[in-house]
């Protein structure tokens, strides 16, 4: 007796996307494309597994992504210790030392793609998740920065979005840093009772991350706690106005947020994220900053980065509400057929449409006119391309326009050696 296989089911917090909505994807992915090349932008993609040494370092040991969240094992075969990328930045580092890519000139690259943290799924947020990440690796200053962020606002009015607002920080040097963490630490002794067992346990390995907290019980001492911003010297706070400068040039409002931090050496001066009301808790759409410090961390020479990421989830989230994505059909022609002459007829010169730029689907098998023109409607086609008898007869295709208006004509017969040309000019 043949023993039954269970059914399974996609992992937790891992979605399939399905071809009803993955044109939804093609159609951002596209669009993000074409606005990245219109900045000079260029795609590098790296492995999803890298060693865990890398995002331990490059992450930092005493994050929640690094304690909590990453995917990692042993691989049997050899004994590495290995992780499935929890963002990309560490990566496209790594892969920008390894093959010495800033020995001559600055680069300015992108991905897109999974990510992978192991966190309680919930709207946004998932446990396989996507990214749209950008950096400009070898530019030091603040009209790079401004240009991301300029660049992001033209993002939002290219995908239609509106209610996301900017808030901006300066996070100084290491000096500057070390002089406030002595302040913030003394100040967060002061007010232990206060903290709850996450604070305390952050205290002292990373108190930035404390003035970032989510308990309503902590807000007002976090909002009293002594602020970098008020630490910063005179070039910080240059290259903090030089930023603001610049986007006060291209029109686009932003908020300083003090307590807007990253809790790593490695990142200094301008820090930014995109935030809305409209997705629940996981508000931010967009997060970035400056890296100076993680270049030489992993090992190259030392040399300036800045970047952001994108949640891709959240974003399609947000285009969703503005209903401002035109649906794509499964192609624009649909060949009917009856008969085995008239399918192999058909498949000839679907092949002769994909030559010009049409999107063909030929009706698979055999089966009756009125099925087949419900499969050619229900493709969202814009054409049916009909072939019978009389047509192979003639050598002259019956074509019936499936979304025209009511007073126009809704066929015609348009000869084979023609058929490309006419159905061009309308689809």
């Amino acid at each position: 007796m043949t023993q039954s296989f269970q059914k399974l089911r996609a992992l937790t917090g891992m979605k399939d996307i399905l071809p009803d909505t993955s044109w939804q994807w093609e159609q951002l992915e596209e669009t993000v494309r074409q606005w990245l090349a219109s900045y000079g932008y260029r795609n590098m993609r790296t492995p999803v597994l890298e060693h865990t040494q890398l995002f331990s370092r490059g992450i930092g040991e005493v994050t929640d992504i690094v304690e909590k969240e990453m995917y990692s094992f042993t691989d049997s075969l050899n004994g590495d210790l290995l992780t499935m990328r929890p963002e990309f930045t560490a990566g496209m580092v790594r892969a920008s030392i390894e093959h010495n890519l800033l020995y001559d000139r600055p680069h300015r690259v992108y991905a897109m793609g999974p990510v992978f943290r192991h966190e309680r799924p919930q709207r946004g947020r998932y446990r396989q998740f996507h990214q749209i990440d950008v950096e400009a690796l070898g530019l030091p200053g603040p009209d790079v920065d401004a240009e991301l962020i300029i660049m992001l606002n033209r993002l939002w009015k290219i995908l239609g979005l509106k209610d996301i607002r900017l808030e901006i920080n300066s996070l100084g040097q290491a000096e500057e840093r070390a002089a406030h963490r002595e302040a913030l630490i003394r100040y967060l002794e002061e007010h232990k009772s206060i903290l709850d067992e996450e604070a305390q346990r952050r205290m002292y390995s990373n108190p930035l991350r404390v003035l970032d907290t989510k308990n309503p019980a902590m807000q007002e001492m976090a909002n009293n706690a002594p602020k970098l911003f008020d630490y910063l010297g005179e070039e910080s706070l240059a290259h903090y106005q030089g930023v603001c400068k610049r986007l006060d040039d291209a029109g686009i409002a932003y908020t300083l947020n003090p307590r807007l931090v990253r809790g790593l050496d490695y990142y200094n001066l301008t820090v930014f994220e995109w935030i809305t009301d409209r997705l629940g808790a996981q508000g931010t759409v967009c997060g970035g900053g400056r890296y100076d410090g993680l270049i030489p961390l992993l090992g190259g020479k030392p040399a300036p980065a800045v970047g952001f990421a994108i949640g891709m989830e959240r974003l399609l989230d947000l285009c969703e509400q503005e209903a401002n994505q035109t649906e794509q059909s499964e192609c624009d022609v649909y060949m009917v057929h009856q008969g085995d002459d008239a399918q192999r007829q058909a498949s000839l010169l679907a092949e002769q449409l994909r030559d010009v730029g049409l999107r063909v689907i030929v009706h698979a098998g055999s089966s009756g006119f009125k099925s087949q023109f419900k499969r050619a409607d229900a493709s969202g086609a814009y054409v049916a391309v009909i072939l019978g008898e009389n047509e192979l007869t003639t050598r002259t295709a019956s074509v019936k326009w499936l979304r025209l208006e009511e007073d126009e004509a809704q066929q015609q017969s348009v000869a084979f050696d023609q058929l490309a040309t006419v159905l061009t000019t309308k689809v």
